[in-house]
């Protein structure tokens, strides 16, 4: 498994007014978790230069691996392009192979030019094939930006993930095992899971509380590398069997 992480930002208004459900989060957990990988962080933000030249300048600096889906598009809501080139203090440019792209979708020459705008991207870039209309996207400093249409981003993440980051595919090497306590609140558990995050600084410890009608539930799970996790589980049984409550299993996940 590799210790890269991975990033997610979404951009537009539409998101935090409500007028649009998210499904990129759910979606690139999903295509993360096939390949051995998983997701770090997300961020919303809304369609603000400022705001999302800010979260830009943020992610390229924690040189983590980003994807950003949303307003890379031509109207004046579609600010992704221009903050990124901010963040990064360069200008925009028309990328050459964009231009191709757009010849080969919309013939030649490009019209309108207003269209034109939709391969200017911060100097230094290269382009993410679009499948689905061939308008590109693009990527500089490990940063993928795609539409915000999932039929077009989704199989643009895709093929980054396949053709850029493959190496760092590790399918089935990575599992959470998890275990539901009985009638134990989390400040019955603390001092035991401070214990083990102090042992097993390399596993993830999850704690994820519960309420019932007349009793309480905790869920604790670990996760980690498969050659590693179940014995920490066993340490996580015993100790909560030492406390005196009653745990039963959940359902094991691959990673």
């Amino acid at each position: 498994m590799s210790e890269r992480r991975f990033g997610l930002i979404v951009i537009g208004d539409e998101l935090l007014s409500g007028k649009r459900q998210d499904k990129h989060l759910t979606k690139l957990i999903e295509l993360l978790t096939v390949r051995g990988l998983e997701l770090s962080w997300c961020r919303f933000v809304g369609d603000d230069a400022d705001l999302v030249t800010r979260a830009l300048r943020e992610s390229f600096a924690s040189r983590d691996i980003a994807f950003s889906c949303g307003g890379i598009g031509a109207t004046p809501d579609d600010r992704t392009r221009m903050s990124a080139a901010a963040a990064l203090g360069v200008e925009l440019k028309r990328h050459p192979d964009g231009v191709r792209e757009l010849e080969a979708r919309f013939g030649r020459p490009v019209a309108p030019s207003q269209r034109l705008r939709l391969i200017e991207f911060p100097k230094g870039s290269q382009i993410i094939p679009n499948p689905v209309n061939r308008v590109p996207g693009f990527y500089i400093r490990e940063h993928y930006f795609v539409p915000g249409f999932p039929s077009m981003a989704w199989p643009m993440i895709e093929w980054v993930l396949d053709t850029i980051y493959a190496p760092l595919h590790a399918p089935g090497v990575r599992t959470e095992q998890a275990i539901t306590v009985l009638n134990a609140r989390e400040s019955d558990v603390i001092p035991l899971m401070e214990a083990f995050v102090t042992r097993h600084p390399e596993l993830r410890l999850s704690c994820l509380p519960a309420t019932h009608p007349g009793r309480y539930e905790l869920e604790l799970g670990v996760r980690g590398p498969l050659a590693t996790v179940g014995a920490a589980m066993q340490e996580i049984k015993a100790g909560v069997e030492a406390l005196g409550f009653v745990w039963k299993p959940v359902e094991q996940l691959q990673r």
